[in-house]
């Protein structure tokens, strides 16, 4: 944990940025009926029951000190895609850092394995650009 809170106190350097990236999966809904308009001294009149249209898996970078961020939405939460986010990012997002310090928790798909799993073997030289620092499982209940 220490290594997270030694990272987020370094200074700015776009060679080296401090990339953190997380991910939620979300519910969709829609409305069943259409929403009565607001008239005057009555707010809009919305009812309660509603119909579930999927989820949405949403992949988040913010990088603090640049005041940048991404979002990538996606159908699924799997190996692939995390590795997809990570090489769309060194590669694409970053191209010019010297390595990205990217902070994380620790997911299942987190690993190298998930590169290998995406990209041929000589691929996974993306590691090379990122110096990964892994947040333990909880960390917020301590």
């Amino acid at each position: 944990m220490e290594d997270v809170l030694d990272i987020y106190h370094l200074p700015y350097d776009p060679n080296y940025p401090v990339v953190c990236m997380d991910e939620s999966c979300k519910q969709m809904v829609g409305e069943v009926r259409e929403p009565i308009p607001c008239a005057p001294g009555r707010p809009v009149l919305m009812d309660d029951e509603y119909v579930r249209n999927g989820v949405a898996q949403i992949f988040m970078e913010v990088e603090p000190l640049g005041g940048r961020r991404h979002v990538a939405v996606t159908e699924n939460r799997t190996r692939k895609d995390w590795a997809q986010q990570i090489k769309e990012m060194l590669y694409e997002r970053y191209p010019n850092a010297t390595k990205v310090r990217l902070v994380m928790d620790n997911l299942n798909t987190h690993s190298t394995a998930s590169l290998y799993e995406m990209f041929e073997p000589r691929k996974p030289d993306v590691w090379r650009n990122a110096w990964i620092s892994i947040t333990r499982r909880n960390m917020a209940a301590g």
